[in-house]
């Protein structure tokens, strides 16, 4: 029986290597890297959102929010 989730696949192994390459390029580059401003926005967006719901708080909606982003710039 085989597998329908291949171990070979470049999308699923690589994802933490290009999420740390990403973010290493955004520390590097600064608010002229194109990541920067999306990974800032939704960092923004989880706080205020963690802020309105009564049990998370702010720093977890922020790192969630800029986690979240992050994702989507390296995975779209």
């Amino acid at each position: 029986m085989t597998d329908p989730r291949r171990d070979d696949d470049p999308i699923d192994r690589y994802i933490l290597k290009d999420a740390v390459e990403e973010a290493k390029a955004m520390g590097r580059e600064g608010m002229a890297h194109p990541s920067t401003k999306p990974v800032l926005i939704g960092a923004g967006v989880g706080a205020v959102a963690a802020g309105i719901l009564p049990i998370v708080t702010w720093p977890i909606g922020l790192i969630a929010g800029a986690g979240f982003m992050l994702y989507k710039r390296v995975r779209p």
